[in-house]
């Protein structure tokens, strides 16, 4: 019965007229900087960064079909001027759903401009505008996929009758647009705070795998925002975070907060761990007529996120576990993803001061 309905779900994905779904996400967020906004390509308190993320889902339903998503990113900043920088950077993430081999490969590359808007050495206020351009290539494997009409109805399968729909492109490539936005405030070395928007595909490909039909990728609208806040001089502080997508009919809200242990610090570096609890609200969208004129939808609970990350100078490793608290819980035993995020940064002779958040 689980097949069934995770079946029902990717196909309804699939061969339908429209594509109701979301774009990859990281519970970890924080730990995949362009993947989440480009405004925050090169946003960084070093010189160099590289980011790698690993996410894998619904294992407890799918099995050995299990959702994987990975990314790899690697961004530097570029001096200009007093106060002002480049950043330049590119991205490679990959996604594989289900028994059928659902796959999207994309590469991007992506470039912001940091202005300072007021401050001074230690306090400072920054507009972030960032964009990137990307080559995806999506493909599926026909033969492993199961379509109504090749059953008897008696428990019998047939896999040579034919399935009804007019499938003709298992694999092709399309183009990708994005750009972003990022405000952030300096207090000093241990408080900021920041808030972000992003709109990505904004060029709108065409997705669909059907030859006589041609599927929009919604565009999806990304806001984040986030800070740290030291509590005293104990060495202890709050590092909240938000972010909310909306595409099409899916919106997404993952908002919480981690306590970090400062254990030392110098310029650009720290050893530092955390733990943190997240919530995931999502808009439970129920198809109805093939469009959204017959469908329904209401917010509610898909997970609780715990998460810790550790710091030693300039290395981190983050650790995420989503525990399953809709109604898919049944069928999952509670269980969600883990992901793991590494973090290597590489420093040098900077003398202008504090410059961003710490992501």
């Amino acid at each position: 019965m689980k097949k069934i309905v995770i079946l029902s779900l990717v196909m309804s994905v699939v061969t339908g007229s429209c594509l109701y779904g979301q774009d990859i996400h990281f519970s970890q967020f924080y730990m995949s900087p362009l993947n989440l906004n480009p405004a925050l390509t090169g946003v960084m308190n070093c010189n160099q960064r590289f980011v790698a993320n690993y996410r894998n889902q619904w294992a407890s339903v799918l099995g050995p079909s299990a959702f994987n998503t990975y990314s790899a990113s690697y961004d530097r900043k570029i001096a200009v001027g007093q106060y002002d920088y480049f950043g330049v950077g590119g991205t490679l993430w990959g996604d594989v759903a289900g028994d059928a081999d659902f796959q999207t490969l994309q590469a991007r590359l992506s470039g912001s401009y940091s202005r300072r808007m007021g401050g001074d050495r230690d306090m400072s206020h920054y507009l972030v505008f960032g964009a990137d351009a990307g080559i995806s290539q999506r493909s599926i494997d026909f033969l492993k996929l199961q379509f109504g009409s090749q059953h008897d109805g008696n428990g019998g399968f047939d896999p040579s009758a034919p399935s009804g729909e007019n499938l003709a492109r298992d694999n092709f490539v399309f183009a990708d647009v994005s750009a972003g936005l990022l405000w952030f405030t300096v207090l000093n070395k241990n408080n900021n705070f920041y808030a972000g928007a992003a709109m990505h595909h904004i060029n709108s490909p065409d997705v669909s795998f059907k030859q006589d039909s041609v599927v929009s990728l919604f565009t999806r609208y990304t806001f984040h925002a986030g800070g740290e806040f030291a509590l005293g001089s104990t060495g202890l502080g709050l590092v909240p975070g938000v972010v909310a997508f909306s595409q099409g009919p899916s919106f997404l809200l993952n908002l919480g907060t981690s306590l970090r242990f400062t254990l030392a610090q110098d310029q650009f570096s720290s050893n530092t761990f955390q733990v943190g609890a997240w919530l995931r609200m999502v808009n439970n969208y129920l198809p109805g007529s093939g469009d959204t004129s017959g469908s329904s939808s209401s917010m509610g609970a898909d997970a609780v996120i715990l998460s810790t990350r550790f710091e030693y100078q300039n290395f981190g490793i983050g650790f995420s576990y989503d525990w399953n608290v809709s109604d898919l819980r049944v069928a999952s035993n509670g269980n969600g993803a883990f992901e793991f995020s590494l973090v290597y940064l590489i420093c040098g002779n900077e003398n202008r001061g504090v410059y961003c958040p710490h992501f």
